[in-house]
């Protein structure tokens, strides 16, 4: 089996010198993919946006960004290409978790299976070993049936 690359990098391509905590990274993807998914993110960036094309309708000598607002569609082409790579890794990483997660859960079903089949085998030789153990009520009536033989021996 052959060992599973490395998929953050390209393969045939040279390590750089430049390294990176994968947990740190990974943990800020996670939080800006927590971020970006509220509806809190989408109030506050649908008013800065009224804010941005209200300034540049609205006031003539604060007019960067003049109609068809390509500045403002540039900064949401940027926040598209940044935000998609983070939320994939967040999921990517959410997944492994997960995978994770169900084999140990799996691991514990198992083991809960087995013991649950013990315990029935053991519950079964118990009850196989007590059917075939005298009750007070049999040895009661041998007793009463002796008694009364014992006294028919007697009377005659």
């Amino acid at each position: 089996m052959k060992r599973r690359e490395d998929l953050g990098r390209p393969r045939n391509q040279p390590k750089i010198g430049v390294q990176y905590n994968r947990s740190a990274f990974g943990d800020f993807a996670e939080h800006v993919a927590r971020v970006m998914g509220t509806a809190r993110f989408l109030v506050i960036q649908s008013v800065l946006v009224l804010i941005w094309v209200g300034i540049n309708i609205l006031f003539i000598t604060f007019q960067w960004d003049k109609y068809p607002f390509i500045l403002l569609n540039l900064m949401f082409s940027i926040q598209a290409a940044y935000a998609a790579p983070l939320i994939l890794l967040a999921h990517n990483r959410q997944e492994h978790r997960d995978r994770e997660q169900a084999q140990v859960d799996r691991n514990v079903a198992t083991r809960t299976q087995n013991d649950a089949e013990f315990l029935a085998r053991e519950i079964a030789s118990v009850q196989l070993a007590l059917s075939n153990v005298v009750t007070a009520d049999e040895l009661r009536e041998q007793i009463d049936r002796l008694s009364d033989q014992i006294a028919k021996l007697n009377k005659n």
